[in-house]
């Protein structure tokens, strides 16, 4: 017999082999038996054997595997395991690690709840694209559940709270039994075929796995995924989960938090309407005050431009050149005669008797000069003034009205500036030069 080194093991080399064969051929395994010896380390591992009439084998559950086991286990429970092959190498001892654990009759349950949303997730029921969105305000609102449970009573509390508006139609139905998936189905279709409502609350309140089972059937999961109408799973506890909670297009931990979801708080709502309300008010006083500027705005500029504020504009610029007239002529008047005054003092004073004759010569001549002086002034001063007379009389609307112009107003003293804003049976008044005239449009 030829051996060589790689042909002879070890028994280390020789157990870790077999720990290798047995966890990568064998793979998970499901395990029906009796917990005995159990032993809960310090550790928090738990050490126990599992065995039937005929065989025991050894067991392992690691600390981060049992604490999501939902029971306390004892000696004598029949249990279903979920496990892989191993093999303690120190001591040579074949055993298995326990990755979870159920009550037997619970674990043949959540053996069939994986098998289904393992089938049903290869279809592409719980697919992301499926989701229906939940409106955003819903009109009506329908409830699938027991009418006796307290989910119901949960419901109807937070939707009366927060929006005590917001319609609710009850589709009852067992939500317990054998008979409860075919019943919820049913109430899922009649609420369809109704078409009375926008969004659905389908669920019940917490309990068991087998109480709850009803929402793990696969007609309600297939009557959900087929549902127009939105459908949030509000089944349990916020721990509890179920097949409807994956189809379902919106999954909420509890009835009472699937009627938060759907319903918008009411005074949150008054809220808003009372902010909206309030620039409102504010937009339209900013609107006004601004229009109020502008209509002062136009009443002025139409009072700097209106013909009676012109010709009072004119008529206190010709008092004004009147006044100044009058000045400047009393001014002249004033001058010349001190003037005078002078010369006929200093005549008197200087002059000799022999000069006389020619001082009052002369004098006659000054005086001449002084009074041609004066009416020449004078005469330029009333041909300054018959300008701005006739200037006057040209843009005043008596002038326009003596040429035979006339100016037509309505019955609220507006003028007419076009035939077309009138029509008949309108009253008129014509206003000429030496007269007004009341007209009916015919």
């Amino acid at each position: 017999m030829n051996l060589t080194n790689n042909n002879i093991y070890t028994v280390s080399r020789l157990n870790a082999e077999v720990r290798l064969l047995l966890e990568n051929e064998m793979g998970i395994v499901w395990l029906v038996g009796e917990i005995s010896n159990l032993t809960m380390a310090t550790s928090g591992h738990w050490y126990f054997t599992l065995k039937d009439r005929q065989a025991q084998v050894k067991c392992a559950m690691f600390k981060g595997n049992n604490r999501r086991v939902t029971f306390k286990p004892a000696n004598g429970n029949q249990v279903l395991v979920r496990a892989r092959l191993s093999l303690y190498e120190p001591r040579g001892d074949y055993q298995i690690i326990v990755e979870s654990m159920q009550p037997e009759g619970d674990g043949l349950l959540q053996q069939q709840f994986e098998k289904l949303k393992m089938q049903l997730s290869a279809e592409g029921l719980f697919a992301a694209s499926l989701k229906k969105p939940l409106p955003e305000q819903p009109k009506r609102v329908g409830v699938i559940t027991s009418s006796t449970g307290a989910a119901l009573h949960d419901i109807l509390h937070v939707l009366r709270r927060r929006d005590p508006s917001l319609p609710v139609v009850i589709y009852p139905t067992q939500v317990q039994g054998k008979d409860a998936a075919i019943q919820i189905a049913q109430a899922i279709g009649r609420a369809n075929s109704r078409n009375e409502c926008d969004v659905l609350i389908v669920g019940r309140g917490g309990g068991s796995l087998g109480d709850l089972w009803c929402f793990n059937e696969e007609i309600v999961a297939r009557t959900i995924a087929a549902s127009s109408i939105p459908i949030v799973s509000a089944v349990g506890h916020e721990v509890d989960v179920t097949i409807a909670d994956f189809v379902a297009d919106v999954r909420a931990p509890t009835p009472s938090a699937a009627a938060e979801l759907i319903s918008r708080d009411t005074s949150v709502r008054d809220q808003q309407l009372l902010q909206r309300t309030d620039r409102l008010a504010h937009a339209f006083s900013r609107h006004l005050n601004r229009s109020q500027e502008w209509l002062t705005r136009l009443q002025h500029r139409l009072a700097m431009q209106h013909p009676k504020a012109q010709l009072q504009q004119q008529s206190q610029q010709f008092d004004e050149l009147e006044r100044r007239l009058h000045q400047s002529m009393r001014y002249t008047l004033q001058t010349e005669a001190q003037r005078l005054d002078r010369a006929a003092q200093k005549l008197e004073r200087y002059s000799p008797a022999n000069q006389i004759p020619g001082q009052k010569a002369q004098l006659g001549y000054v005086e001449q000069r002084l009074i041609e002086s004066m009416r020449r002034q004078l005469r330029q001063q009333q041909h300054a003034l018959a300008l701005q007379m006739e200037t006057l009389d040209v843009v005043s609307p008596l002038a326009t009205l003596a040429r035979g112009y006339s100016i037509t107003r309505n019955d609220k003293g507006e003028v007419i500036r076009s035939a077309s804003s009138l029509k008949s049976g309108d009253q008129i008044k014509s206003t000429f030069g030496d007269g007004e005239i009341q007209s009916t449009v015919n």
